[in-house]
């Protein structure tokens, strides 16, 4: 299993009409495949939409990709000027990683962390965080842990729900008591980003 995790910064006010447009066209797309999760950011890097694809390999994805574009109804038919950049990752999940899609209501919103780590330590990372999580998810449920396989490299993300930034602070003051969190990582640590993002009304996870 893979997932392509395609990133697209719009203009300003442009976010609105991607999800309309977006929406209406995923009923066609998901003739193919079905979506993994949709959501904008609402604290960090702004106006960005994030849309997850479930795919069992590369050679499935590009398979898919060809026969979707053949589709009248897509790519949705948006505006070439809203767009800034677009931005595709491949990611490998991680062994304890429950598969995204579905029907998952699990936040109203959802934070993503990035790490990027030293080249050769994801491997260890992994293990590290494989002891960790169930430690962590004494406090809430982890949505994702993958790391690149394609793109930016060295990269390991993880995706936590939360009810609002109140229960999200919390439970993070909560979990950080904890003697098994965070994962014992640090040495290999390069750089650390986040984003707060809020799912589409048609995202499997919301």
């Amino acid at each position: 299993m893979i997932y392509e995790v395609r990133t697209y910064t719009l203009k300003p006010g442009s976010v609105p009409e991607f999800e309309k447009n977006f929406g209406e066209a995923l009923p066609y797309r998901e003739k193919y495949s079905k979506l993994g999760a949709f959501w904008h950011t609402e604290i960090g890097p702004l106006n960005q939409v994030i849309h997850v694809w479930p795919y069992e390999s590369v050679e499935e994805r590009d398979s898919i990709r060809a026969e979707a574009a053949k589709d009248d109804h897509w790519p949705p038919p948006n505006d070439p000027d809203m767009y800034v950049s677009m931005n595709s990752e491949i990611f490998i999940p991680a062994p304890f990683m429950r598969p995204m899609g579905g029907d998952q209501a699990l936040g109203a919103l959802y934070e993503m962390r990035t790490y990027t780590y030293k080249t050769g330590s994801i491997a260890k990372v992994v293990d590290i965080w494989a002891d960790a999580v169930p430690h962590r998810e004494e406090y809430s449920p982890l949505a994702a842990a993958m790391y690149t396989d394609v793109g930016g490299l060295n990269k390991w993300v993880h995706i936590w729900p939360y009810d609002d930034l109140e229960q999200r602070n919390k439970v993070r003051a909560e979990a950080s008591k904890n003697p098994h969190w965070p994962p014992p990582t640090r040495e290999w640590l390069v750089n650390q980003e986040n984003k707060i993002m809020v799912p589409s009304s048609f995202s499997p996870m919301h």
